[in-house]
């Protein structure tokens, strides 16, 4: 009896083994016929960026690919969103795959003949504008997972659905934009997400390879100011008057005990960082305040907490205890939670990545201190966002330029990987099986 109950169910599974892996090699020879078309589309995007909330000629070039694909479209999503719906012919999930597509005020140094030579307007001030951070990659490597996966819909088992996002990087001050407002306005339904992937291009890794990081895999951001407010008097007579500058110093050198003596290293690293500190205007007035800006990190939405508080009562107390006042605003602009990739997601999706690069070309790394808000759909439903390998074979990652700066450079060779890496996630997860 056990033998005839379980033969069906075997026959079924084998078939759909069957079935996917021959799905998955004719989408593998869909992205290597598209890979030229998807390097063109990234030399577009990065000859035009377009700072965050303003990517209006970019979501534009992605509308009019979406719909000549068939797809159903909305744009204006979180202002300059785009969001494609793909339809497959059979019942099954929803998977979301997300590209951001904003670039950085930063002003290009590589000689490529589509270098930048964009200006615009940022928070009041006229700036060159730069892909120094791969997005122009994410958009071109999406939007040849849709033309892959398009071209296959008749045999996909359930809806993808493409989101293309402005304002990763931040929007301008005082506005609203990015994940967060794309989470808010209801991109997760309509069909409701059962589950989001999303990659990054890293210019630090070699290409070839998929790196990835079960749960906080980047950290939690929350950008801060703290006020010291004390008494102002002539320099000469500092005993006149409670002095902001000194108490400043203190403060900043009791926030570094924070990760050394509050955070358990053993689990996970933490930051405490002021960049910025503003005060006086003469050599012999002691001022009245002095201003202070910094970041905080964490890999943990419990550490994020417990570092938040500790900033908060050290800088009230040290102050307190000198005399003067501090007042603490945390976040002050931004925050963005711990992209945590959901640990059995991650685990489920091991074979997938490496069945399509190699197994020795996945690489589990550790956490970053770098903050993403993909976190703001992985709060919402299960994530894993990995990175892909986009450093010229034969550099050392020491020596080449980084992310954000004048000199960043991706070698374009390791694109067709990552449609594949998308295509194939969205596929196995699709199919419920993992080759």
């Amino acid at each position: 009896m056990t033998r005839k109950l379980l033969y069906p169910a075997l026959l079924i599974s084998i078939s759909a083994f069957g079935q996917n892996s021959d799905l998955k090699s004719k989408a593998s020879l869909s992205a290597d016929k598209i890979e030229k078309k998807v390097i063109e589309w990234r030399r577009d995007f990065h000859e035009h960026p377009e700072l965050g909330n303003n990517e209006v000629r970019t979501a534009g070039v992605i509308a009019r690919h979406l719909r000549s694909l068939g797809m159903e479209v909305k744009t204006g999503v979180a202002r300059t969103g785009v969001v494609g719906i793909l339809k497959g012919a059979k019942a099954g999930p929803v998977v979301a795959l997300r590209a951001d597509m904003d670039g950085l005020p930063v002003q290009e140094r590589v000689d490529i003949p589509f270098a930048s030579k964009a200006k615009a307007q940022f928070n009041g001030q006229e700036v060159s504008v730069m892909h120094a951070c791969g997005h122009d990659s994410h958009i071109a490597i999406l939007m040849g997972v849709a033309e892959v996966l398009a071209a296959h819909k008749n045999e996909l088992k359930g809806t993808v659905k493409f989101i293309f996002q402005p304002a990763e990087e931040g929007p301008p001050f005082g506005e609203e934009g990015g994940a967060e407002l794309m989470v808010k306005e209801g991109v997760l339904e309509n069909p409701k997400v059962d589950v989001i992937f999303g990659l990054h291009i890293d210019a630090l890794t070699e290409v070839g390879k998929i790196t990835y990081r079960p749960g906080g895999t980047m950290a939690s951001v929350n950008d801060m100011q703290i006020i010291v407010k004390g008494r102002q008097a002539h320099g000469a007579a500092p005993w006149s008057s409670v002095d902001p500058i000194v108490v400043s110093a203190q403060i900043i050198n009791n926030l570094q005990t924070i990760v050394s003596r509050n955070l358990n290293v053993t689990e996970n690293a933490g930051i405490v960082t002021i960049g910025s500190i503003h005060g006086g205007v003469r050599s012999n007035i002691i001022p009245e305040q002095v201003e202070m800006m910094g970041t905080l990190r964490a890999l943990s939405a419990e550490d994020e907490k417990m570092i938040i508080e500790r900033v908060k009562q050290v800088a009230t107390k040290t102050a307190e205890s000198a005399g003067a006042v501090a007042e603490v605003k945390i976040p002050f602009s931004v925050r963005y939670p711990v992209t945590f990739n959901d640990p059995a997601l991650t685990e489920r999706m091991l074979p997938s990545l490496r069945n399509t690069a190699g197994k020795e070309k996945v690489v589990l790394i550790p956490a970053d201190t770098g903050a993403e808000d993909f976190s703001f759909y992985q709060e919402k439903v299960p994530g894993l966002y990995i990175s892909l390998g986009g450093m010229p074979k034969g550099k050392d990652p020491k020596k080449v330029a980084s992310h954000h700066t004048p000199d960043f450079f991706i070698d374009e060779s390791g694109f067709v990987l990552g449609v594949k890496a998308m295509t194939n996630l969205t596929l196995d997860y699709m199919q419920g099986l993992v080759e």
